[in-house]
């Protein structure tokens, strides 16, 4: 397939296609998103070839397409239905012969996709175009009206499918080109932390505990404002996994980390996009218009925090958008999966296709039980995703929460780790690792063993002066993040595990799920 795109397209640059006619040839084939990408950059490759030993002229002209050609999307219109128009995708005049003998200038804008109405990416404007045409060869001509043409038509084909998708895919996204590597997909609940100091008293209030985690109910819907009105709270973008993989690219190189979740169609959807933008987190949000953005209410008594959530939009989460040709070959280039058990309550089917996905092709699956009411509430569904787990994560509570409910009878945190270890696995060429953090205490590591005994260790946290202390909302996430970095770059357990404390540490010394700026370097403990 890749090789009858690369020839459609060859074919038009050569001059032995009209555009019509190579976009009959080739649009059945563009569909296919990776492969067509790649004959993109064999006909810029085939472009900047061309261009070498020539004027100041060219290399203008190189250096405008260069730009160009990262757009994610050019405008794109249907043919016209007469063979002899001289209008090629509802653009000025640029069949090859009109462009080659034009000394006019031609501007090509980014514009809004139809199928992205609700994509909150900023459009820009390419730069015009100032280059006089004829200073350029026949091919160089060919090469640039191929260039505009597959661009144009990528976009009309996408247009097309998802017209008749399912499900209207509706995005929210810092996307760019898919030919980038995104080595870790992490998905969960999107929502925006609505952040203050409270007191006994508050939390009494409300029926909540000075260290835990619930799901929202009628009886907590007044939290929120009142954060809000009277307890100076910040506002701050949230979820436990878009921490996490906002954690995992800050050690990261660049576009190393995407995350999908949903959120509503509200300015909060925007803060919560206009964060993860600043620190170089790929999201792809699907849109729900019927609820507003998911919500955190998290209440700061000491070191501890208390956590109720308000799903709303993050609850309306749906597979055929993680299913979407363009999430899905994100899914298909990742190495590594991270899925919050907040999602459990959400969309269970889309937590097994990754798994699945991860299970059949040995990639890594890494799973955080999230909270106690994870085990306790959702134990069907947790255990519906116990067999993929090579990674499982999760604090004591969550430990504890997990052996009660499965009456193991047990509060050996060691025990417990064992126990995980040793459930049944459907990849049995990975063994199982628990991780099991206890705050300022070692963290419990127990691997699995074809030989039916875990391999049971400790590590220490990286040890932090109690006046350092700001916030421990969020350490859990920015643990996981850490070792999910290591994971990705190929570290040993023992320095994805470090990497992990490392980041918490750095984390708890900012005001919620938040990471220094500007960067630090990670340092392992001495």
């Amino acid at each position: 397939m890749a090789m009858a795109l690369g020839t459609g397209l060859r074919s038009f640059v050569g001059g032995a296609m009209s555009p019509p006619a190579a976009a009959t040839a080739a649009a059945p084939l563009l569909q296919v998103r990776p492969q067509a990408h790649r004959a993109l950059q064999s006909i810029q490759s085939q472009w900047h070839q061309s261009c070498q030993g020539q004027s100041e002229v060219v290399h203008s002209a190189t250096r405008t397409f260069s730009s160009f050609s990262k757009s994610r999307a050019l405008a794109a219109r249907p043919f016209s239905s007469s063979p002899s128009s001289s209008t090629w995708m509802g653009s000025p005049t640029i069949t090859t012969s009109a462009f080659a003998a034009s000394t006019s200038t031609h501007n090509l804008r980014r514009v809004r996709q139809p199928h992205q109405s609700n994509n909150y990416s900023t459009t820009t404007s390419a730069p015009n175009i100032s280059t006089p045409t004829t200073s350029l060869s026949l091919q160089q001509h060919r090469l640039l009206s191929s260039l505009h043409f597959a661009r144009s038509w990528q976009g009309q084909v996408e247009k097309f499918n998802t017209s008749f998708s399912p499900l209207r895919r509706r995005s929210f996204s810092t996307s760019q080109n898919n030919k980038m590597s995104f080595q870790l997909f992490c998905l969960e609940n999107p929502l925006l932390d609505i952040q203050g100091k409270g007191d006994e008293k508050l939390l009494e209030k409300y029926g909540l505990k000075a260290n835990d985690a619930i799901l929202a109910e009628e009886k907590h819907l007044g939290l929120y404002e009142e954060l809000l009105t009277n307890h100076d709270a910040k506002l701050i973008a949230g979820g436990a996994a878009q921490n996490t993989a906002r954690g995992a690219q800050y050690l990261l190189p660049p576009n190393s980390v995407v995350y999908a979740g949903s959120v509503g169609k509200d300015k909060y959807a925007q803060i919560l996009h206009d964060a993860v933008k600043q620190v170089g987190l790929r999201v792809e949000y699907h849109v729900d218009e019927t609820h507003p953005t998911g919500r955190c209410g998290v209440i700061i008594t000491g070191h501890d925090r208390s956590m109720c959530t308000d799903l709303a939009a993050a609850n309306c989460y749906k597979i055929e958008h993680l299913k979407s040709p363009e999430i899905w070959s994100l899914v298909e280039q990742a190495q590594v999966y991270y899925v919050g058990g907040y999602h459990l309550t959400v969309n269970v089917p889309a937590i097994l296709a990754l798994a699945e996905e991860a299970a059949q092709k040995n990639k890594t699956f890494v799973l955080s039980i999230s909270a106690p009411f994870i085990p306790q509430f959702f134990k069907e569904q947790l255990d519906e995703t116990a067999p993929y787990w090579d990674y499982v994560i999760g604090n004591e509570t969550e430990a504890l929460a997990y052996a009660e409910s499965h009456s193991w009878g047990t509060t050996d945190l060691t025990e417990i780790a064992k126990k995980l270890a040793l459930l049944p696995k459907r990849n049995t060429d990975k063994p199982r690792t628990v991780i099991i953090t206890q705050g300022t205490d070692p963290t419990i590591v127990a691997i699995g063993s074809a030989s039916g005994e875990p391999t049971v260790k400790t590590y220490p946290v990286h040890p932090i002066n109690p006046e350092e202390i700001c916030d421990t909302n969020g350490a859990g996430d920015a643990f996981a993040g850490g070792l999910l970095a290591g994971i990705v770059e190929g570290k040993t357990l023992e320095q994805s595990i470090d990497m992990g404390q490392w980041l918490a540490s750095q984390s708890i010394r900012e005001l919620g799920p938040s990471f220094p700026f500007p960067k630090k370097t990670y340092a392992p403990l001495q």
